[in-house]
């Protein structure tokens, strides 16, 4: 059972990253290699500023109330950047799928250096061992599950732009699909313990929503003024990338019961959290 969800957890994300390469223009690309100014920014914000204002929460004295879990999911989710899931999200709620799409790329590259370097911040402020998180790891799991898919699907559309015509659609119901199937096994699976998780852990959820409002925010105030672009960076900021932190939960952290249920009450309150943003980003301007 185990081995099998994981194959669908793959299968899921790569259909997701291929069929999202299959459906990028071109032109997109060239428009954001004329603009470095903003990808350095994201990148900035999503690897370095995110998990630094998780480092400051978690030196506040309130944190040292939370159970170890609750601490390690918050570290584990602030430290990994380029969720796939934000381009789905982004194209279909007011932002623009092609950004998210090549912002998300960038940060997944980052990420093979930003996640080792901020383990051993982490460690070393809370003195912690048997993290040591190797670039290896990172470029594995980012390689296999978000930059080859995506990389085969822009090359795809190159080179057989009339099979690509053919394949998009049904590949994009096929991504949507295997996205509801994964989401209702984990919600069978995990869905019973998920509960009385989030009952007794109040107070990691309050850090948890501040930290998804601080994402968000920051992503808003580094885009650039357009209004589609800001959402779009708000999102990439704020949509953590769950499957790196339950990775590293699995391989590290097997010893600590709950930590895999902190990571998906973290992504539960980044979807809520997410839901009044987009709707006040839609919302329609009052006028004078």
């Amino acid at each position: 059972m185990a081995q099998a969800s994981a194959a669908l957890v793959s299968l899921t994300l790569f259909t997701i990253m291929f069929a999202l390469g299959l459906g990028l223009q071109l032109e997109a690309i060239a428009q954001l290699r004329h603009r470095p100014a903003l990808v350095i920014r994201v990148l900035i914000g999503s690897c370095v500023l995110v998990p630094l204002v998780a480092l400051v929460l978690m030196k506040l004295p309130l944190s040292f109330a939370l159970s170890p879990q609750a601490r390690f999911g918050i570290a584990l989710m602030a430290v990994s950047p380029s969720a796939p899931l934000t381009l789905r999200k982004a194209g279909k709620t007011g932002g623009d799928r092609q950004l998210a799409a090549l912002l998300q790329a960038c940060a997944a590259v980052a990420a093979i250096v930003s996640i080792p370097l901020l383990a051993d911040l982490f460690r070393a402020s809370f003195g912690i061992d048997g993290w040591d998180i190797a670039p290896r790891e990172v470029a594995l799991q980012v390689g296999k599950a978000q930059v080859l898919p995506l990389l085969a699907g822009l090359l795809l559309r190159r080179w057989q732009p009339e099979w690509v015509a053919r394949l998009e659609g049904p590949l994009d119901k096929l991504a949507n699909g295997l996205l509801l199937l994964l989401i209702v096994l984990v919600l069978i699976k995990a869905g019973p313990l998920l509960v009385p998780f989030v009952a007794s852990n109040g107070l990691a959820l309050g850090f948890m929503a501040v930290m998804v409002a601080a994402a968000l925010a920051i992503g808003f105030l580094m885009a650039g003024p357009e209004p589609r672009e800001r959402t779009t960076v708000a999102l990439v900021m704020s949509m953590r990338n769950p499957g790196l932190a339950l990775l590293f939960a699995t391989t590290y952290g097997a010893g600590m019961p709950g930590l895999k249920l902190a990571v998906l009450a973290y992504l539960l309150i980044t979807v809520l959290l997410s839901v009044p943003f987009l709707r006040w980003r839609r919302a329609p301007l009052p006028t004078a």
